[in-house]
């Protein structure tokens, strides 16, 4: 489940309801209900900057049937929750696949005679004294 995704007009800061994409051969704004995914090339409005969109001369406006209430979560989605999870669950103790090594990395490891605290990848070296 992603974020609530904010309208894309500068400084407004509601929720988006629509969006609004341009379809530049045909001179044409489309708007319609959300979409399911932030796409690069369209905008996401809030109902007040969808209701008062206005185009450039020449240009059409087609808007698409919105719906009265937003949509909620389908037996679909939560069954796929509930398996994603599922699935999570069942392999506790696996971590995942370690990428492969190219070859023996001698420059990269630490020498075995020094002593110091080692956290995580680093290791802190104490001045010889």
């Amino acid at each position: 489940m992603g974020a609530i995704r904010q309208c894309s007009r500068s400084a407004c800061r509601q929720s988006a309801v629509a969006t609004l994409t341009y379809v530049y051969a045909e001179s044409t704004a489309v708007l319609g209900p959300l979409a399911t995914y932030a796409e690069p090339h369209c905008y996401d409005l809030c109902e007040q900057h969808a209701d008062s969109l206005t185009v450039p001369r020449g240009w059409e406006v087609l808007r698409l049937a919105m719906p009265s209430t937003p949509q909620q979560p389908g037996p679909d989605d939560l069954l796929a929750l509930a398996n994603a999870v599922r699935d999570a669950a069942a392999l506790p103790g696996q971590t995942p696949p370690q990428p492969a090594q190219r070859g023996p990395h001698t420059a990269l490891e630490a020498p075995a005679a020094t002593e110091g605290t080692r956290r995580g990848h680093l290791r802190i070296l104490r001045e010889p004294s």
